[in-house]
């Protein structure tokens, strides 16, 4: 069972693209001479459930088929159970989805060469970072955000998932009409406690999100660091102005935002605040 792979499949993916293309993409796994067995998913958090039953079962090879949300739940049906664990689990990506930013740290081919690097047995480790919260535990392998790029996503899902990717750039229009600049209390590597107003913050262990956008280009998934993207205040032209930048990398040069890294991030948030987490 350990040499065998199973493909967990949102056939809700991508507008309902992976459920029509998934088949064949699988197929030609199984061609190449993959051993995989196939279950899709119904509803939102099932692949969790799904592959912590198969990890549990002695599973340890899974292949994520639809978008970064599917290799989200994923990964928090494999963790925490697989932190100590003698043999790591391996996750591969047939990237059906709408986004598909995580691997485009690794290809801009998408999902031709993800069925090479499967067929091919190529892997590599990946960075896994875990978030403790009031009411449990999230892992993530791409990033969060909290602050204006939340704000974006929440919007972009609730009213332009049908436009894909072009439905973030929608979302950035409609959000910085109310963009606000507020504290994000936060100690890194248990320096000192920083208070500072931000637009937005970003936590990023891979560098794309949203599809295109390059939002930590000095990102690497598996330096044990997590890249910190702080954007300090701006005004909405300046925000309007300095955004379009991240799908280049270049926002970087804007004196408002910061690059660090760390292995600890603490927050000291005075209530509760919304969260982006892509893959």
């Amino acid at each position: 069972m350990a040499d065998r792979y199973l493909a967990i499949v949102n056939p809700a993916a991508g507008g309902g693209r992976c459920g029509k293309q998934a088949p064949e993409a699988v197929n030609s796994l199984r061609r190449a001479g993959l051993d995989i067995a196939v279950q899709e998913t119904r509803a939102a958090g099932e692949a969790t459930r799904i592959a912590r039953e198969a990890y549990g079962k002695g599973v340890r090879h899974f292949i994520a088929v639809g978008g970064d949300g599917t290799g989200f739940e994923i990964v928090n049906g494999l963790f925490p159970e697989a932190i100590d664990a003698a043999e790591k689990p391996t996750l591969g990506f047939l990237p059906l989805g709408t986004g598909n930013s995580f691997l485009r740290d690794f290809s801009t081919e998408g999902a031709e060469f993800s069925r090479r690097a499967l067929a091919q047995g190529r892997k590599r480790a990946c960075d896994v970072i875990r978030l403790d919260h009031k009411e449990g535990t999230i892992f993530y392998i791409n990033i969060l955000s909290l602050g204006f790029v939340a704000d974006v996503c929440t919007v972009a899902n609730a009213r332009f998932k049908r436009f894909g990717e072009a439905g973030y750039g929608l979302g950035v229009v409609l959000t910085v009409a109310g963009l606000a600049c507020s504290p994000i209390p936060m100690r890194v590597d248990g320096g000192e406690l920083d208070s500072a107003p931000l637009a937005f913050l970003s936590i990023n262990n891979s560098r794309f999100t949203g599809g295109k956008m390059m939002m930590a280009p000095n990102a690497d998934t598996a330096d044990g660091y997590a890249d910190i993207i702080r954007v300090g205040r701006l005004g909405r032209m300046s925000l309007l102005r300095t955004f379009p930048k991240v799908f280049a990398g270049s926002h970087l040069q804007h004196p408002a935002v910061q690059e660090t890294r760390a292995k600890n991030i603490e927050f000291a948030l005075p209530r509760a605040a919304d969260a982006m987490i892509d893959g």
